[in-house]
């Protein structure tokens, strides 16, 4: 009986483990480290489907070496960050004090992060002081200490002590991002400071309280405050506790954006903290991304459960059963011993009998399964169509453009060999791509959501009603949708070249040539000027970059993934909605006021002629001077000097009246003020006569030294061609 058992029991544990999906800390497809730094979701880096809303978005920073990761960009530096307990540990720096004033921990967002009042320790170096720190509420409590100075002591002590002289540290009560720092000289009576009053300084550090407390670190901190020319540069351990808001378990489960979206995990309320969430008993891993805890093997464990006999694995839990052959009580040392009972026919019998009733159960339990699956599964065909039906004929101007697009789910399956990850051809944020043969030999591209979440959904209802009312060879062309499952998928004409984005950032020194760089920017103006102005609505993409920009075999330029695109009515100018977008692309008006206008894309288009004339890539470029692309590109056009910027294959194949115009353009396109920006449409007039202008400037004619061709000579050339460019000036 006990060999049947454990073969049941094995038996099982089998079909649970190819029911579970192997555990990550990271999303998938996402990328899961900085410099050794373990990125744990919610927290991650890249696109928005890595990180849970913006709050959690990391930033690693590839010009230092090592990669240096940070909260933001420009953010604190990340040290280290944990699930259990929530807390991220960042590097603050020193702070220096004269008087009062107001400590904020800048960049982080007060809804989720708040320093850690039970695990830092606020510490002043300096002496003839008397230090407080309060919060900024009205009647607070202040916590102070005073640091003297002693005949024969040094002012700011350095030997990892801090007794009060030279040095002394205090704790707060209460978690906050926001404190109230106050420096007062101590009594004149008993001071042994010369300086006068106003003199008074000190600088003071938040630092992990068992960080602080080991001399070997609290000693090159002092140092390092001490004479930060030349002492090695330290980095402060301070301890941040990380949060969801600050909702209950109850209020985030029905705001839909709850944060525990493990099936095995438990939400637990943690007040004033928001909540958290946890793997339950018997499982491990991370309870903030789908399938995120995982069963322990406990009899794996190199602390296994008290078990002295067989230990077997179950799912979320184990079985401690005694060796074939004895009785008795497995949890206990000796406590299985050798039966007394003889193995008669009868026993044998039963046994195989028991283990054929028990295959035949399996077998049983198999089919039953498939059939319930399979009805299910018709069920939920059902259901979704009819939801998502209804979601696109609410949005839709031709109620029959719904008819004529649907494709069936078993259509695409057999078009992709069931979403094979052979036919994979990437990812984006509303989404992943694969190659799909339809049965009438049309290759097409399917769009497939990895997330059934309610955003997913509208974003594809959305992208559907957007592209259904286009019509323009710069635009990818929808072919259908298919409204079988939870989330739709999306059915699109197939273009084989990749993205502007994998063409202009090649690893070899030789990219797009120049004129492929105009005609494409051209291309991208001209759609953009259609979807503003001559399609049935307005159409504001929102989400404008250079891998949303499909190149075909030609290398014609096709805008995709309109997820986050709006709609608006002609006469209608801005719309005030949610901030999306994608970090070094997105207008800052836009992401200040919340307001949003077709001047956004605009914005978003001289991002992408920026990128073109310097291969730079906009969301991690950061100039020495610790400027982003952008500003540093429209500092040095201002300062005559595009020459240190631009991309050398510009510099050799470019005119230099063609590139300091479509610099000029770029600079108009990135005016702060969206007002002062000029229309897609007459973006399009001015890369047409530069076009015309570069063909002008080609003819046998046209006498021109190779000097004058240099982008980088900054004399210009008053001619016939001056006269043409500012003839073309943008109305304001």
């Amino acid at each position: 009986m006990h060999t049947f058992a454990i073969a049941a029991l094995h038996f099982f544990q089998f079909l649970a483990t190819i029911l579970t999906l192997v555990s990550s800390q990271a999303m998938p497809g996402c990328t899961p480290t900085c410099n050794n730094i373990s990125i744990h979701y919610p927290f991650g880096i890249g696109d928005e489907r890595c990180y849970h809303n913006d709050g959690f978005k990391l930033v690693c920073s590839m010009d230092q070496d090592p990669p240096i990761l940070y909260m933001n960009n420009p953010g604190y530096r990340v040290i280290k960050m944990k699930l259990v307990p929530r807390v991220l540990y960042l590097d603050t720096g020193f702070n220096q004090l004269l008087g009062d004033q107001n400590w904020p921990l800048k960049v982080l967002d007060d809804r989720f992060y708040r320093i850690s009042a039970a695990q830092n320790v606020f510490v002043a170096l300096g002496c003839g002081f008397k230090f407080s720190v309060s919060l900024p509420r009205a009647g607070g409590n202040a916590s102070t200490c005073d640091s003297s100075c002693h005949p024969g002591y040094p002012n700011m002590t350095t030997d990892g002590t801090c007794s009060g002289n030279g040095c002394c540290c205090i704790t707060v009560a209460e978690d906050s991002n926001s404190y109230v720092i106050k420096l007062d000289p101590l009594d004149e009576a008993n001071s042994t400071l010369s300086a006068p009053r106003a003199m008074v300084n000190a600088t003071f550090i938040v630092e992990k309280g068992e960080y602080w407390r080991r001399t070997e670190y609290a000693i090159p901190l002092q140092k390092h405050a001490a004479t930060p020319e030349s002492a090695p540069q330290m980095p402060t351990d301070t301890v941040v506790n990380w949060m969801f808001g600050n909702s209950s378990c109850a209020e985030a489960q029905k705001s839909g954006d709850f944060g525990c979206l493990s099936n095995n995990s438990d939400c637990h309320d943690d007040p004033p903290r928001g909540y958290g969430c946890q793997c339950r008993p018997g499982y491990d891993g991370n309870p903030y991304m789908p399938n995120g805890c995982q069963d322990i093997d406990e009899c794996t464990q190199p602390d296994p459960p008290p078990c002295f006999g067989q230990c077997i694995n179950t799912v979320g839990s184990y079985d401690c059963i005694c060796p074939s052959g004895t009785d008795g009580n497995p949890r206990v040392k000796d406590g299985c011993a050798p039966s007394k009972l003889k193995i008669s026919g009868l026993v044998i019998a039963i046994g195989v009998g028991s283990g054929i009733v028990i295959l035949l159960f399996v077998l049983a339990a198999v089919v039953i399964r498939r059939k319930v699956r399979a009805r299910n599964a018709k069920r939920k065909k059902e259901y979704f169509f009819k939801q998502n039906r209804g979601l696109l004929l609410q949005q839709l101007v031709d109620k029959d453009i719904a008819e004529r697009m649907i494709f069936s789910l078993e259509e695409l399956e057999k078009a992709t060999n069931s979403f094979d990850e052979s036919r994979k051809l990437g990812g984006g944020g509303h989404g992943t791509v694969y190659k799909g043969i339809l049965s009438d030999q049309r290759i097409v591209a399917i769009k497939k959501s990895k997330y059934a979440i309610k955003r997913e959904i509208d974003d594809f209802i959305n992208e559907v009603a957007i592209l259904s009312q286009v019509n323009h060879r710069n635009v990818v062309k929808l072919f259908g949708c298919c409204l079988e499952t939870e989330v739709p998928l999306l059915v699109y004409e197939f273009i084989s070249n990749g993205t502007l984005h994998d063409h202009l950032h090649v690893c070899s020194p030789q990219s797009l040539s120049w004129k492929e760089r105009i005609r494409i920017a051209l291309e991208i103006a001209r759609s953009l000027a259609y979807l503003h102005s001559a399609a049935s609505v307005s159409i504001i993409h929102r989400d404008i970059k250079t891998t949303n920009i499909l190149l075909d075999d030609r290398l014609i330029a096709k805008i995709s993934d309109f997820g986050a695109s709006r709609g608006m009515p002609i006469d209608q100018i801005a719309v005030t909605t949610t901030i999306q977008g994608t970090f070094g692309y997105l207008d800052p008006e836009y992401y200040r006021t919340s307001r949003l206008t077709e001047k956004s894309d605009v914005y978003s288009f001289g991002v992408i002629l920026v990128e073109l004339l310097t291969r730079r890539r906009p969301s991690s470029y950061i100039s020495p001077e610790g400027f982003n692309l952008v500003s540093q590109f429209v500092l040095l056009v201002n300062g005559d000097r595009l020459c240190d910027i631009v991309d050398p294959r510009v510099t050799e194949e470019a005119k230099e009246e063609e590139a300091n115009e479509v610099s000029a353009i770029a600079v108009m396109c990135l005016n702060p003020n969206g007002e002062d920006r000029p229309t897609m449409r007459q973006v399009e007039t001015r890369l047409e006569a530069l076009q015309s202008l570069a063909v002008h400037l080609s003819h046998p004619s046209v006498e021109e030294s190779d000097d004058n061709n240099s982008v980088c000579n900054l004399s210009r050339l008053y001619s016939m061609e001056d006269e043409f460019w500012s003839s073309m000036s943008f109305p304001r």
